[in-house]
């Protein structure tokens, strides 16, 4: 048997983010980042569209068939964080104050670190993101 290549250029990646409550979490994408909203099922799961990437929004669950002893859970501890999400912008402090404007809960103001200012904000279920200008 031949192997298929890997990657190929029709391959997309999906982040899948679980969260609490779905209308929520719908609200903030769309509503705080501009997220378009590209299909949902069920209640339980929403894909949307972000900055030419995919990210699948989807309910707590426990294991399936092909996950056998894997829940899927929101961040119990968004203090503890595992991945987050880096958004480059050109001008971070008016990124700063458009989200904020449209209720995104930002950590601090923005830091100039001299190389780079970023700033840092939760979803509502706590994943972090991160707006950062160079």
């Amino acid at each position: 048997m031949e192997k298929s290549p890997f990657p190929t250029e029709d391959m997309a990646l999906t982040t899948i983010l679980v969260v609490s409550e779905m209308s929520r979490a719908k609200d903030f994408y769309q509503d705080v980042l501009g997220a378009e909203i590209y299909r949902e099922y069920g209640g339980d799961s929403c894909v949307i569209r972000f900055l030419g990437n995919w990210i699948l929004l989807v309910t707590a669950g426990g294991p399936t068939d092909d996950k056998p002893d894997t829940q899927f859970v929101p961040p119990l501890n968004p203090e503890n964080v595992s991945h987050s999400f880096t958004i480059r912008v050109k001008d971070c402090m008016g990124c700063y104050e458009t989200l904020k404007e449209r209720g995104a809960d930002f950590l601090t103001p923005p830091v100039d670190w001299g190389a780079e200012i970023r700033a840092f904000f939760r979803d509502p279920d706590g994943h972090l993101f991160e707006i950062s200008q160079a």
